[in-house]
């Protein structure tokens, strides 16, 4: 090899030596530039033994009520029958000023819907699922579907709109696990919880959350429970699910969301289990809910309109009108009590009371304390089973009307003069008692029997159905003074 061709073969490998040595120090320098960051070098999180102890408990925990609960949950797959009326001219599009009324039959057809269950009974091979009302209430068929895969076919055992729930039940030979219903009076604020069900069809969902508040009204879902809310995620689906808190028992039933959206915003609502333990008795043995009745009609009053009365800063209800002939007619209520406790418990509500009413049973003898002319008055009612044709008949509501202070505003509206004493008459039930004496609403009431009243507590003080045999008013109405005719009990 001469000197040129050594000096050649110098210079390629020092130049290769060179290019392997920058190329090492390149991506060196790349992998440990703060700009780049590889996830499958990042180190995992440290952290401390006794911390990571806690929160694998806790993990464990609920996997463990998960794994325990699941089972007993149930997708409810539905089919339903409605009617529609059908235009026979809808959709011809020279209806320039509007479309005309439907002269059409009403036309049937099929709707699906989806829900979900929680199975709260076993009777041999019979397997009961509560469920809502809206969920399963009006079902032609339904298919039942476990969190393993399993189907059954179910049966409708019978709903109930006041509560919005519904029993429905299937057959199989295996053995199925049964859910544990809790105690929902012992529920409280800030409690742990786990709502489980189907929402937007993803069967077998659990989300977790806390109890968010007890004892809520629901004023737009027309059903006679409290509820408790709760920020675990529900959404369409979840209806029917259960409610569970951290031993696995069921303490609520999902039943419906508030929301702007249409999705959950962490406000769910659960029927009390509470409230529908006794009801799953009377579904399996009557097909429907049994309610009790006594027959009046309560409302919730203002606090104005309790310094009138004469109850002030007190809890109750209020019998703003009564059905003749009812049990509590019978036992001595009157229009303008005051009711303050029934059994002994402390009435803290007008739904509380139709509640614990309506868990009375037929026969039963219920006691209540009531105010009346500021006194306090124990009575005993015999509760009768509710029919609800009597319920919706008004001839027999006594006085069939809303008596309401005059106030200030009454007297500016009416154009009232001041010399003009009494209660003003709203809201007048059709075919009532004062829809027979002609009474309108707007009137004010001077006199009940040719006595004076001036305000609440004088009228009801007149108003009593044991002592007289037939009532009047003395009414004035738009400038005229009228006596109406006598009714007579």
């Amino acid at each position: 090899m001469n000197t040129w061709t050594k000096r050649i073969m110098t210079v390629v490998v020092s130049t290769a030596l060179i290019l392997v040595l920058f190329s090492f120090s390149c991506s060196s320098s790349t992998k440990n530039s703060a700009k780049t960051a590889f996830a499958d070098t990042s180190p995992a999180a440290v952290i401390p033994s006794d911390s990571l102890g806690v929160l694998e408990a806790l993990q464990g925990a609920f996997r463990s009520i998960s794994d325990q609960v699941l089972p007993t949950v149930v997708e409810l797959d539905i089919v339903e029958t409605r009617k529609r009326s059908q235009n026979p001219l809808e959709g011809f599009p020279f209806f320039f000023f509007g479309q005309p009324e439907s002269q059409g039959e009403e036309q049937e057809y099929e709707q699906s819907g989806l829900g979900s269950g929680v199975i709260v009974r076993k009777n041999g091979n019979t397997y009961y699922v509560l469920t809502n009302n809206h969920v399963a209430g009006s079902a032609k068929e339904i298919l039942i579907k476990l969190n393993d895969g399993r189907t059954f076919t179910g049966k409708l055992i019978g709903g109930d709109d006041r509560k919005d729930i519904a029993l429905v039940s299937f057959e199989s030979k295996e053995d199925i696990p049964v859910a544990v219903l809790g105690d929902s009076d012992t529920v409280r604020t800030g409690d742990i919880c786990f709502a489980m069900g189907t929402p937007l069809g993803y069967y077998s969902s659990v989300t977790q959350g806390i109890v968010s508040a007890t004892g809520r009204a629901g004023t737009d879902v027309n059903n006679i429970s409290d509820f408790i809310q709760t920020d675990a995620a529900i959404n369409q689906g979840n209806s029917g699910g259960p409610l569970v808190n951290i031993y696995g028992e069921v303490i609520g039933i999902n039943t419906w969301i508030a929301s702007q959206s249409g999705g959950s915003q962490g406000l769910g609502f659960s029927i009390p289990i509470n409230n529908v333990k006794r009801a799953i008795d009377d579904f399996i043995s009557n097909g429907q809910v049994v309610y009790g009745w006594m027959g009046v009609s309560l409302v919730e009053i203002t606090d104005d309109y309790k310094k009138e009365l004469g109850v002030d800063n007190k809890k109750g209800a209020f019998v703003a009108m009564i059905y003749l002939d009812s049990p509590a007619a019978k036992g001595g209520i009157q229009a303008g009590d005051y009711i303050l406790s029934l059994n002994g418990r402390d009435v803290k509500s007008v739904d509380q009371l139709v509640r614990d009413v309506g868990d009375l049973r037929a026969g039963e003898e219920a006691r209540f304390n009531v105010i009346r002319g500021k006194k306090e008055t124990p009575i005993t009612v015999k509760i009768e089973k509710r029919d609800n044709t009597i319920i919706t008949n008004s001839t027999k509501l006594w006085p069939g009307f809303m008596a309401s202070p005059v106030t200030e505003d009454v007297r500016t509206q009416l154009k009232l003069d001041k010399s003009i004493k009494g209660v003003l008459i709203t809201n007048i039930e059709a075919k009532s008692p004062a829809a027979a004496m002609r009474l309108q609403s707007g009137d004010v009431i001077t006199a009940v029997n040719d006595k004076k009243v001036s305000n609440i507590a004088e009228f009801y003080s007149a108003l009593d159905t044991l002592k007289q045999k037939e009532i009047w008013f003395e009414v004035y109405s738009e400038g005229h003074t009228m006596t109406t005719s006598k009714y007579k009990f």
